[in-house]
């Protein structure tokens, strides 16, 4: 039975190289995981006065959400947090009150950045998002993915070799740990 992995990558940009990590990771998962990008630059800011009558955009991202057995995010850092956009997805699929899509939902995050440091402000400030909206986000192994940028050739192909058996096994263990909490 294929498992349908919902992916959230918090950079609007195109040719980001989060987007990139996202799709080598979903290239690397385990056969019977099906991915699909979910987007989030269209939705309009939550706001409460609109859950009676929610805009479009945030009834087709719940809907898209709520048929995923699991949830992959992909995101830089912004200013030690995730970017504007994927707290404003976090914020919209967790309303209104009591319908939240991330219940119970397992997720894995993977971060990437220029530096180091590989996202890990931006990892954890989610993790703290969605452990208080009942979601699983697994634990072990933690993608902190420093370097990015000079992780890719020029069309978008991982070329650093112990990165990915790295992210082989990270998507191993996301493939795990939703049969685990299944």
């Amino acid at each position: 039975m294929s498992k349908h992995i919902a992916v959230i990558v918090g950079s609007l940009r195109e040719g980001s190289d989060n987007r990139k990590l996202a799709q080598t990771l979903a290239g690397l998962a385990p056969e019977g995981m099906e991915f699909t990008f979910v987007g989030t630059g269209a939705l309009p800011l939550y706001n409460p006065d609109f859950d009676e009558n929610p805009p479009e955009e945030w009834t087709a991202f719940r809907n898209a959400l709520s048929r995923a057995d699991a949830v992959l995010f992909v995101t830089p850092e912004y200013n030690r947090s995730v970017p504007a956009s994927l707290k404003n997805a976090i914020d919209v699929g967790s309303r209104p009150y009591g319908e939240s899509v991330w219940d119970g939902k397992p997720t894995a995050i993977a971060t990437g950045s220029p530096s180091g440091i590989g996202g890990f402000g931006a990892n954890h400030h989610l993790r703290q998002s969605l452990v208080f909206l009942n979601a699983a986000p697994m634990q072990q192994p933690e993608a902190y993915i420093g370097r990015l940028a000079e992780l890719f050739d020029d069309s978008g192909n991982l070329t650093n070799a112990d990165t990915k058996a790295f992210l082989s096994n990270f998507m191993a263990s996301f493939d795990a740990w939703i049969d685990k909490l299944s």
